[in-house]
């Protein structure tokens, strides 16, 4: 199988290692080099066949259909796995957009209902929700951005701590509620219930708006089924949502995860089954095909970054 595991180019600027992407930094911009890698319990636990095309394409079509809201740090997409991308400066909080109550984190809307918080800093949520409940509108829940820990956080507090200013923070709160109900439409049309989903924002060289990162990947929002959501909820069952737990599952079943110093190798049909739903998912959301290409993907992408050489 044709798998992209990391990249090794030299010329093109700094090269930094995510999760998920390569990172090279040039002076005034940076190239994003979507992976295939599969991260979770803090460490890559697998490698998934075209999830890096996905992700990035996925972002790429997004942030095309949103451009007339906000502008982007988007230049070029010169390969299916690649985006190069204007630097900016990046804002020190994430912006997470939720329109039901759901979750299982420690960070969820659900989690922290269920242990009596009702009182959420910009708003406030009735008694007697129910899990996967839809909200009477959609909601923002900022938090901090941090290498160790997250904390939600209110907008008073993001003003108040000298984050945002308070004209920064309204830009930020109105384009994050015109991107999601936008999100929320186009997926509507697709079959599917954008559920919530995370911004990240920076300013560019004229202290200018941008959004930047990723936007409605399957990674960074969760999507439901929109046909089955009355009926399971009505019945008190979860929705028909994009799943990659159950990979999750099978390394907690078969190794300690977290403290294994060499994990096993994925079961194969559990791989191709989650690459098949990573392609699914592109599919339904932008209606397009989805092509894959033979041959060596990073001789490819080095080839068609050739004038990004420094």
């Amino acid at each position: 199988m044709n798998i992209l595991r990391e990249t090794n180019f030299k010329n093109f600027g700094e090269k930094k290692v995510g999760k998920v992407r390569d990172i090279y930094i040039q002076k005034d911009k940076i190239i994003l080099i979507s992976t295939d890698r599969h991260s979770s319990f803090d460490r890559i636990i697998a490698h998934i066949p075209h999830k890096g095309q996905v992700l990035n394409q996925i972002s790429s079509f997004w942030f095309e259909n949103t451009k007339d809201i906000v502008q982007n740090h988007v230049l070029e997409v010169p390969d299916p796995n690649v985006l190069v991308a204007k630097k900016c400066k990046p804002l020190s909080i994430e912006i997470v957009p939720r329109a039901y109550i759901t979750g299982v984190t420690d960070t969820s809307l659900w989690t922290h209902y269920q242990k009596g918080q009702r009182d959420f800093g910009s708003f406030v949520l009735p008694e007697g929700m129910k899990k996967n409940q839809k909200l009477n509108a959609p909601v923002l829940t900022p938090t901090t951005k941090s290498d160790k820990h997250d904390r939600p956080i209110t907008p008073k507090e993001i003003v108040s701590e000298g984050i945002l200013t308070q004209e920064l923070w309204d830009e930020v709160a109105d384009k994050s509620t015109k991107l999601f109900i936008r999100g929320q439409e186009i997926a509507k049309n697709a079959g599917l219930i954008l559920v919530d989903t995370k911004y990240e924002f920076g300013l560019d060289e004229e202290e200018k708006l941008t959004l930047i990162d990723e936007i409605h990947t399957p990674d960074s929002s969760r999507y439901w089924q929109a046909k089955s959501y009355n009926e399971r909820f009505n019945k008190g069952e979860d929705p028909e949502y994009f799943d990659k737990e159950f990979l999750r599952v099978w390394f907690k079943n078969n190794c300690d995860p977290y403290k294994d110093a060499v994990l096993p190798e994925a079961p194969e049909d559990m791989v191709n089954e989650l690459s098949r739903r990573y392609i699914q998912i592109y599919k339904q959301i932008t209606r397009n095909p989805f092509e894959t290409e033979n041959g060596d993907i990073e001789k490819r992408i080095k080839d068609n970054l050739k004038k990004y050489l420094i």
